[in-house]
């Protein structure tokens, strides 16, 4: 079977081709979606905490908030940056400078001691931090076993 392509003076010489090459497109779309695999676990900073729920809970201020996170461990970090509990409240004050009507957001992992939590709310209450939050999730996970 033989064909002959169209040239000069040949019927069809100057027919736009109809197919689309699609492999340059495919290319590229791998190559991003290789870029946003790698990028995406690096984008979220923090400790990972098993937050608990609540039906009521509602967004608060739009404001960059203060966010205390208490890991199952006992650990205790404000944002991503662990610190040593004796110095919560000065680095507390830090970031809220002047604005003592800012919400200090306190995320308290599930199976984090509740003399712990209530603790770090004390020590910020007692130094005149009384905008204090516990965050939890929202919505319903279904029913779970008892805890031990």
């Amino acid at each position: 079977m033989s064909f002959s392509t169209p040239g000069p003076g040949r019927p069809g010489a100057f027919r736009p081709q109809a197919d689309i090459n699609v492999t340059p497109l495919v290319d590229v779309m791998l190559v991003l979606l290789i870029i946003f695999m790698v990028t995406a676990p690096l984008l979220a900073a923090g400790m990972k905490v098993d937050l608990p729920q609540a039906r009521a809970a509602r967004p608060l201020d739009p404001k960059e908030p203060v966010v205390i996170v208490i890991g199952k461990d006992g650990k205790i970090a404000l944002g991503a940056e662990a610190i040593d509990p004796s110095d919560l409240v000065q680095r507390v004050k830090l970031k809220i400078g002047d604005d003592l009507h800012r919400i200090v957001h306190v995320r308290g992992d599930r199976d984090a001691a509740y003399g712990q939590i209530v603790s770090v709310m004390d020590d910020l209450a007692t130094h005149g931090i009384t905008h204090i939050a516990i965050l939890t999730e929202s919505g319903r996970r279904p029913a779970q076993e008892p805890r031990p």
